[in-house]
C-alpha cells in the first residue's frame, strides 16, 4: 500500500480534529446547510436534500496531517462539483467570481479550501460511511471530503458554506487556544498530502519529526 510522505497506516478510523477531547456537537433539529456571499437569494440545503441529488461513492484513504492514514474509507455522498453546478451557481450574483470556499462545522472550525481543490472529482459532502449513516464521532449529519488534502480540509458537522472572491483571514475556530494554535502553525493553502503541503511556512521534514515526537498515533500502525 503506497501512502503519501510522512503518512503511517493506522487499524480503523479513530476520531480526529481540533476538538477531540470533547463530545461532537448536538445536531439541532431542522438543520440546513446555510450558503453565504455573493448570491442573489437566500440559499441553503438540508442535509435529506442530498438523497434527491446525484450520488457518488468514493473509496479512499483520509490523511491526517499529524502523520496518521485511515486506510479504504467508502465514502458515499454528493460530489461537491455536482452541488456546487445545480445549487451554488444558479444563485450566484452577476459578475461573482468566486475563488475559495470556507467550511464551516457546527463546532465552529471551519477550513479554508482554494475553489479549484473543492471542484476536484473526488471531494463529496458526506452523509454515509462503509454504508451506513455517519456518526457524530465523523461528522454527522454531514460532511466534506477531499482525499487529495490532508484531513483538516474535511470539515465535520457541516452547517455553512462561503464564497469568497480572494482568500479570506485566516480565521479557524472560535476557541482562542486553538485559533492560537492554527494560527501559529498556518494550515497550507493547498493542503495536498502527496505534495506534502502540511503548513505553510515551515519544511515538512520538520514539521513531520515535530510531529512523530508529540502526537501518539490513535490506533496501531497497520505493518
Amino acid at each position: 500500500m503506497k501512502l503519501p510522505p510522512g503518512q503511517r497506516a493506522v487499524h480503523g478510523f479513530p476520531r480526529f480534529g481540533t476538538d477531540v477531547a470533547h463530545p461532537p456537537p448536538a445536531t439541532p433539529e431542522g438543520m440546513t446547510i446555510e450558503l453565504a456571499g455573493e448570491l442573489t437569494r437566500h440559499v441553503s440545503l438540508a442535509p435529506a436534500e442530498l438523497g434527491d441529488m446525484p450520488r457518488r461513492e468514493v473509496v479512499a484513504h483520509l490523511h491526517c496531517v499529524a502523520g496518521w492514514s485511515a486506510v479504504g474509507l467508502r465514502w458515499e455522498g454528493v460530489a461537491f462539483p455536482d452541488v456546487y453546478g445545480l445549487v451554488i451557481e444558479p444563485a450566484l450574483a452577476a459578475g461573482a467570481r468566486v475563488r475559495y470556499v470556507v467550511f464551516v462545522g457546527l463546532d465552529g472550525y471551519r477550513s479554508i479550501v482554494a475553489l479549484e481543490d473543492a471542484l476536484a472529482d473526488n471531494v463529496l459532502l458526506v452523509d454515509t460511511l462503509d454504508g451506513q449513516a455517519l456518526t457524530p464521532d465523523h461528522g454527522a449529519p454531514v460532511r466534506l471530503v477531499s482525499p487529495d488534502q490532508y484531513g483538516f480540509i474535511s470539515t465535520k458537522h457541516l452547517c455553512r458554506i462561503e464564497l469568497y472572491r480572494s482568500e479570506p483571514t485566516g480565521f479557524y475556530h472560535p476557541t482562542k487556544s486553538i485559533q492560537r494554535t492554527l494560527r501559529t502553525v498556518r494550515p497550507h493553502r493547498r493542503a495536498r498530502v502527496w505534495l506534502e503541503e502540511r503548513h505553510r511556512y515551515l519544511p515538512s521534514w520538520l514539521v513531520r519529526r515535530v510531529y512523530r515526537l508529540l502526537v501518539k498515533l490513535p490506533a496501531q500502525p497497520l505493518e
